[in-house]
């Protein structure tokens, strides 16, 4: 079988205190957040586990360290027992997240996975990069994010980047008139089908239609800045700007459009899984912030090595069998974190014969780059 391969040694060995439960990989309770967007019942019918519908729930937060901005624990992802995964890291950090990773990144994942139904058109928007973060918010982590498409309603598109050359004069103009339809027109239509990847680099405006569900890995921050807001429950001038001032927000806007080249570099159609069952899903610009890759166990599926990692089963029903500690139970709608101390890893489908399907969300590698 092939090996997906992690700078992490596989035979690293977390310390252990006397006393410390081992991680273990587990399913995640759901972890619904409500929003200032409609959506919600497609989370609720992938997941179950008494998942709520909309009309205002459109995002799963999924192995979330991360909190929604303003907000105290609102986001964070807890355990089955109860206990916040952050905490959890934070008493174990090698034991989740293995050595290389936290000599690296810290007690951070550096990763938030999400499930995201657009019930209503998202508003164009964008987020900052690192550099503007650090500047302007003391912060070490932008945006930059990515979608995995799982459902796409016909005529629903994805819009990203700025159709044509745009000065900041003209965007602070339409940003001040709350002109959303001029702002709307101002952007690149793309169209998606489910199992397409999309990569959002940080100041890249963006938006998405509604009837889209995506899966999206991104970096572990809350922070967009709003160009309109006409089809959401917000004040575009109170809460656009992360507080700054729209002066100081544009100045993360990329005013020029993507080049062909670039956009072909961002958008990645439907892979084919390789004979072991794998299917790289991501472009190699987001490896600096997330890997993602596509799973297929019929029956068994590739080995993964050691690291921190969130799986969500789209289909069938299995078994994940680690080196270390029990087999976990896998179904349809489970989403489970996976922590470095279990070793590697693989899936394994059911007994029926249909194939265990699921999406692979890891962390960077954590090498300098």
């Amino acid at each position: 079988m092939t090996s997906m391969s992690s700078s992490s040694s596989a035979s690293e060995t977390p310390r252990q205190e006397p006393g410390r439960t081992r991680p273990r990989p587990q399913p995640l309770p759901v972890n619904q957040v409500e929003h200032f967007y409609p959506g919600g019942e497609r989370i609720a019918a992938l997941r179950g586990q008494g998942a709520p519908g909309g009309p205002y729930r459109p995002e799963e937060w999924i192995g979330s360290m991360t909190t929604m901005t303003s907000q105290a624990e609102r986001g964070l992802s807890r355990l089955a027992d109860g206990v916040l995964l952050r905490d959890a890291i934070a008493a174990d950090p090698e034991g989740w997240l293995g050595r290389d990773h936290t000599a690296r990144f810290g007690a951070s994942t550096e990763l938030l996975v999400k499930l995201l139904d657009a019930g209503g058109r998202l508003p164009v928007h964008l987020h900052p990069d690192r550099a503007f973060s650090r500047r302007h918010l003391g912060l070490p982590h932008g945006k930059t994010e990515a979608w995995i498409v799982l459902e796409a309603a016909p005529g629903a598109r994805v819009r990203l980047g700025f159709a044509e050359p745009v000065d900041l004069p003209r965007v602070r103009s339409l940003v001040d008139a709350k002109d959303s339809a001029a702002v709307l027109g101002l952007m690149r239509p793309l169209d998606v089908r489910p199992g397409d990847a999309v990569l959002v680099p940080a100041g890249v405006p963006h938006s998405i239609d509604a009837g889209l569900f995506v899966l999206e890995l991104q970096e572990p921050t809350d922070l967009s800045i709003l160009l309109e807001a006409d089809t959401i429950n917000a004040d575009l001038h109170r809460d656009g700007h992360l507080g700054l001032g729209f002066d100081v927000a544009l100045q993360a806007l990329r005013l020029d459009p993507l080049s062909e080249d670039e956009l072909g570099a961002l958008v990645v159609p439907r892979p084919r899984l390789d004979a072991s069952g794998v299917a790289d899903l991501l472009p190699v610009a987001a490896s600096p912030y997330f890997r993602a890759h596509r799973l297929r166990a019929a029956p068994t599926g590739p080995d993964i090595d050691p690291g921190f990692a969130v799986l969500l089963v789209v289909a069938g029903e299995g078994r994940l069998v680690p080196d270390t500690g029990e087999q976990v139970p896998l179904r349809r709608g489970d989403a489970v974190v996976v922590p470095h101390a279990c070793g590697r890893w693989r899936l394994e489908s059911g007994d029926a014969g249909a194939a265990l399907d699921a999406f692979l969300c890891r962390p960077p590698e954590p090498v300098e780059g």
